[in-house]
């Protein structure tokens, strides 16, 4: 796993709620992506760069978490790693579920 290689510890659990639990967890339908995960209070929705994880919980916003909306073929885990992907933006997902550019 992409997050695995970076040094994080990954618990992986199916859920058929899923879309339930990432719009509780304050992603919204817009920023919506294959799968959400959840890391020290932050969502993480899709296949975020694990450079922007470490960003995100170094600088501590206030905000739901971060998103990478869609699943772009060239994002981080899905056969791109190696591939720049500079014009996937990560975005923060504000708490009133607006999104700004965070990373690209």
């Amino acid at each position: 796993m992409y997050l695995q290689s970076n040094g994080a510890t990954v618990d992986v659990t199916e859920d058929p709620g899923r879309a339930e639990f990432r719009t509780s967890q304050g992603i919204p339908d817009t920023a919506a992506s294959c799968h959400t995960g959840m890391v020290d209070g932050y969502a993480i929705e899709g296949h975020v760069p694990a450079e922007a994880i470490q960003r995100l919980l170094t600088e501590r916003p206030d905000a739901a978490g971060l998103a990478l909306p869609g699943m772009p073929g060239d994002a981080p885990g899905m056969g791109g790693d190696t591939a720049s992907w500079a014009d996937q933006p990560v975005m923060l997902v504000n708490r009133d579920g607006s999104l700004t550019a965070f990373a690209y």
